[in-house]
């Protein structure tokens, strides 16, 4: 391993620069703020790939987050209703969140009610498969709503 047959201890600036370029590798400090400061001979573009290697590698565990949309309008049919519910049911069983959302054309605005009723019953029928991460709230003509999955 790097740096196997060097004594660690002291040594002033001079000693570190020759020992590193004597091995033919860098001196990185690692804490300028010690008193003395902290160097390290390492080999510095291993250390460089290294690092990226375990950034590369930790950005690949993080799960992405699938967001699936679901529009529905103030007056929604039942079997339109029971259409989309079971296309959030599915996408709940993936794994996705599901944005739910009441869009209301023209004058129909005055049926906020209904349309929060309606978010209401589709999160209260996805009980089972999925919990409301975000209450109904209105952002200019649209009502929103987030459900996602449960565990």
């Amino acid at each position: 391993m790097v740096g196997e047959n060097i004594e660690p201890g002291i040594y002033n600036i001079r000693e570190a620069m020759n020992i590193a370029e004597a091995k033919g590798l860098d001196l990185v400090e690692i804490s300028p703020t010690a008193n003395p400061p902290v160097c390290k001979v390492i080999d510095y573009k291993k250390f460089l790939y290294e690092l990226k290697k375990k950034q590369k590698e930790m950005k690949a565990k993080t799960a992405k987050i699938i967001v699936k949309e679901i529009r529905l309008g103030p007056n929604t049919d039942e079997h339109d209703f029971n259409f989309k519910l079971n296309h959030a049911i599915k996408f709940l069983k993936d794994g996705a969140k599901v944005k739910v959302d009441v869009f209301f054309k023209g004058r129909s605005i005055i049926y906020k009610e209904q349309g929060e009723l309606i978010l209401l019953k589709f999160a209260q029928a996805l009980v089972e498969v999925g919990k409301i991460e975000q209450m109904p709230r209105l952002e200019g003509k649209r009502m929103i709503m987030i459900i996602t999955p449960k565990k």
